[in-house]
């Protein structure tokens, strides 16, 4: 690395790089998946770093036995669980102080916010987690709105397991094809929609039964 832009070009690119940084630092890179992952989820100010594309990438380097599959996806759901923990922490106690002793945020907002994660709260922290750049700004949110932690805690486990097992496993079985290597991108988008499918179809049944009411 010759400066600090070519070190944040890697890590917004590691997705691209991951045989080479497995040569380069052997069992650390288990450590860097875990540090990438971590501020992807937990940072509101890094959602441009690879996430989905990170964990189908390392899912497809340990089919050719360079991660321990297991081993992957235990330590990047801890990542995930713990980054949407740190960001649900940062907006509870930063943003709702700040909110409710300033003028320019009206009480009737924070009250709607609030309302809608006691309701839709668990849908949106899963829903989230296959939506890039949603995934960094719910957890934010749903501290800023006070969501039971208790709740919180649930959704964000079932979510960040399901999201990092969903990806790797995906790229454990698929990465290698030659089909998925020469459309890698178009093939996470495809995952990505299929994942968001079956919420987005509840969610839309909900308000029509609702409109017929």
């Amino acid at each position: 690395m010759d400066s600090l832009g070519d070190a944040l070009a890697l890590f917004r690119h590691l997705d691209e790089h991951l045989v080479w940084l497995v040569q380069t630092y052997g069992r650390w890179s288990y450590a860097i998946l875990f540090l990438v992952i971590f501020c992807e989820t937990g940072l509101v100010v890094t959602p441009f770093l690879p996430g989905d594309s990170l964990l189908f990438a390392a899912g497809a380097v340990a089919a050719v036995g360079s991660f321990d599959l297991t081993s992957l996806c235990a330590l990047l759901v801890v990542a995930a669980v713990a980054g949407d923990a740190a960001n649900y922490s940062i907006g509870r106690t930063l943003t709702v102080r700040w909110a409710r002793r300033s003028r320019l945020v009206k009480q009737e907002y924070l009250e709607r916010a609030e309302l809608f994660y006691r309701t839709h709260g668990g849908k949106a922290i899963v829903i989230a987690r296959f939506a890039p750049f949603l995934r960094t700004f719910v957890p934010f949110v749903a501290g800023a709105a006070r969501m039971p932690y208790r709740r919180f805690g649930f959704f964000n486990v079932v979510g960040g397991l399901t999201w990092v097992v969903l990806f790797s496993s995906a790229g454990y079985l698929f990465g290698r094809v030659p089909f998925v290597e020469r459309n890698f991108t178009a093939v996470v988008l495809g995952i990505i929609i299929l994942s968001l499918l079956p919420a987005t179809l509840g969610a839309w049944n909900g308000r029509r039964r609702g409109a017929t009411r």
